[in-house]
């Protein structure tokens, strides 16, 4: 049956082959939950993502949701309350990590508006909106957030990015303090670089701006400064998220927990 039969996951930014999102709902969907995938569009990759999951034995649904609309987060909950009878679970996945540029040159609308959009105020419209079904529904729940190592360190080139996973852990905390009484904890999860097709875009910016011949290079010297001397990987989040979701992670809140390989230790 699985640890989260019967319980239900809203996973945002979760329509992408091989990204983080769908290595989350893939964990979920093996423990037995109910899968909501979600992105901006369900389009064909998002439908096999879903399907892929079905192929697990999971039930899935699919719906679109842009996540910087509050409107879109609030229909994004009901729905996948409606379909499945409960949200138990959200996973504050969706952002933006490609928009990189040098602070001075930084478009305010196109480069700041819409990071902090997406990323920021996002993770807020649909922790409100999940936060809502749970306390109606009486029986408390898990809200996860996708920060970033970008919520510890400052990074060059990513002032928006940086901005908007620090703010994450200031929703984190303020949440959880509120959210608690009800049962429903609320974490972050701070991974390093994970080379999903966001994070291949990253490489192909950051290897060229730091002067190495080839992104492969690139990778080799990420590599060898971390201790486990690998990047991270989509399962490495994912392991994190059935943990903080689980019984056993119950009086764990309002933290930001590194998953990096001892690349972040605070």
């Amino acid at each position: 049956m699985g640890r989260f039969a019967g319980k239900t996951v809203v996973v945002t930014g979760s329509g992408k082959e091989k990204g983080l999102g769908q290595g989350v709902l893939q964990a979920f969907a093996d423990e037995g939950a109910n899968c909501i995938v979600s992105d901006l569009a369900i389009d064909a990759e998002a439908e096999g993502v879903a399907e892929e999951l079905r192929s697990r034995g999971a039930e899935v649904a699919a719906i679109a949701c842009d996540v910087s609309k509050a409107d879109q987060c609030a229909a994004l909950i009901a729905e996948a309350a409606n379909h499945f009878g409960s949200v138990d679970i959200l996973v504050n996945n969706a952002g933006i990590g490609f928009k990189m540029k040098p602070l001075l040159d930084v478009d305010t609308r196109d480069e700041w508006d819409q990071v902090i959009a997406v990323n920021l105020s996002g993770a807020f419209y649909c922790t409100q909106a999940a936060a809502r079904q749970m306390v109606e529904q009486g029986r408390g729940g898990r809200i996860i957030n996708i920060a970033s190592q970008a919520a510890k360190t400052g990074f060059p080139h990513l002032p928006a990015y940086v901005s908007s996973k620090h703010g994450m852990v200031g929703l984190t905390r303020a949440s959880a303090v509120e959210l608690g009484a009800h049962e429903i904890t609320v974490n972050a999860i701070c991974p390093n670089h994970v080379t999903t097709g966001l994070g291949a875009q990253q490489n192909e910016y950051f290897s060229k701006l730091l002067g190495f011949d080839t992104v492969e290079d690139y990778l080799a010297n990420m590599s060898a400064k971390n201790p486990m001397g690998r990047p991270g990987l989509p399962s490495d989040t994912a392991a994190a998220c059935l943990w903080l979701a689980s019984d056993e992670a119950f009086y764990v809140t309002g933290e930001a927990l590194n998953v990096s390989g001892g690349e972040e230790m605070h």
